[in-house]
């Protein structure tokens, strides 16, 4: 990893990221995402020839971490699969993928056990790094009926040892919402800020209990992707919803962000926590600044640059799922898509692409412009301490390795 880490830094670039949309198809009711299966729009998947092309493309390119993505990938289970076990065997070292957990129904059905351990054993076969499984809530009846998925919680709790003999440990990937906890739904619109701030304080709290007691060993949170209107994004990847359980002001993401920054120290020694602390205070201030037009000082997105995303509809290459309207065409053609397009983008909080950014923008500062790395080392010693925590800890953590059991000690 560190030699590649050095290759990159030497072409002023961090290790690239791709995120395939394989399907737009869903068969969950998830008020957040826009491809929930209530709407209404013609579903389209891209053929395995095109995946297959996007793969050897993204080698050719260096592309390090790549993840396939829905709607609901595992729909496609059959095709998945060997895509995954394609792109380990040609070399990409960090391969994903995720459900919502629509196959962990049923847990009181007979033979469930069995299947389960089919899909243990095809999914590990795979080579897949890391496997996500969406929770929205530490309340299981808040989750399944925001999924419609009735007593999913109970099967992903049978089927999680399962996992782990077949030497899978998957991660809880939270969405932040406001129905965490019953306390966050109950929540008056306009609520002081320390009750707002407490309240969700308490509610990761419960959340991280929640997937620990569960059987879980990794976890990582979502941050709120909602668009309205006046939005100048035009999303491609429709995850992201109008729905008020995903709406936050910019003063409700500021406290929503320090209350997750301020409960992870606690459990960082119980559960491996993907959420960089760095890019927390970092969205700290910019959701704190946004309103009064100051300065950011954070590192913009590398999407675009080291980053992409690719749609289901078409195949084409976007620098991420929120600016559609910068459509780089097939990422099978020569050279980066986005090579000639840097510009500085904090326009969503996509954690895909901002956590890594935020964690890397370090980095090729001091490989290309060291005075500025010092610079900002010097005057802002908090941003620098915990930059250093987060390696440090990710480094413990074997870079969240899905397919190791231990769990961090910060």
């Amino acid at each position: 990893m560190l030699m590649h880490l050095v290759s990159s830094l030497a072409r002023q670039r961090v290790p690239g990221q791709l995120v395939i949309q394989l399907t737009d198809r869903c068969n969950a009711r998830c008020p957040q995402c826009g491809m929930r299966v209530t709407e209404d729009f013609p579903r389209t998947r891209l053929e395995t020839d095109r995946v297959l092309a996007i793969i050897d493309a993204a080698v050719r390119k260096k592309i390090r971490s790549l993840s396939f993505t829905g709607g609901e990938p595992l729909i496609y289970l059959k095709d998945l699969v060997p895509l995954i076990r394609y792109a380990v065997d040609a070399g990409i070292p960090y391969v994903r993928t995720g459900t919502n957990g629509f196959l962990f129904m049923g847990s009181n059905s007979p033979g469930f056990e069995a299947r389960m351990e089919h899909l243990a054993e095809t999914l590990a076969g795979s080579g897949v790094r890391n496997f996500w499984i969406s929770i929205d809530s530490a309340d299981p009846a808040v989750h399944e009926t925001m999924r419609g998925l009735p007593g999913v919680i109970a099967g992903i709790r049978k089927a999680l040892p399962i996992f782990h003999r077949n030497g899978l440990y998957p991660s809880a990937n939270l969405g932040i919402n406001r129905n965490i906890t019953r306390q966050t739904m109950a929540l008056a619109p306009g609520c002081d800020g320390e009750t707002f701030y407490r309240t969700y304080r308490d509610g990761f709290r419960d959340f991280y209990s929640a997937v620990i007691d569960m059987g879980f060993t990794i976890v990582n949170s979502c941050y709120p992707m909602s668009v309205s209107p006046d939005d100048e994004l035009a999303a491609v990847y429709s995850a992201s919803s109008t729905d008020r359980v995903v709406r936050f002001s910019n003063a409700e993401k500021a406290l929503l962000y320090r209350a997750l920054f301020d409960t992870i120290p606690e459990f960082r020694n119980r559960i491996r926590i993907f959420s960089p602390r760095t890019s927390l205070y970092a969205l700290i201030m910019e959701t704190e600044q946004a309103d009064g037009g100051n300065t950011v000082n954070g590192y913009s997105c590398r999407g675009g640059l080291d980053f992409f995303f690719i749609d289901a509809k078409s195949g084409h290459t976007y620098p991420c799922g929120f600016r559609g309207q910068d459509d780089y065409g097939p990422f099978d053609a020569s050279g980066f898509p986005g090579a000639s397009h840097e510009r500085p983008c904090r326009e969503c909080h996509w954690e895909c692409f901002r956590d890594p950014s935020e964690l890397a923008g370090p980095l090729l500062d001091l490989a290309r412009r060291p005075h500025r790395f010092f610079s900002r080392f010097l005057t802002d010693r908090s941003y620098a301490r915990l930059w250093f925590e987060d390696l440090m800890y990710y480094r413990t953590c074997g870079w969240f390795d899905g397919r190791k059991s231990n769990v961090c000690h910060d």
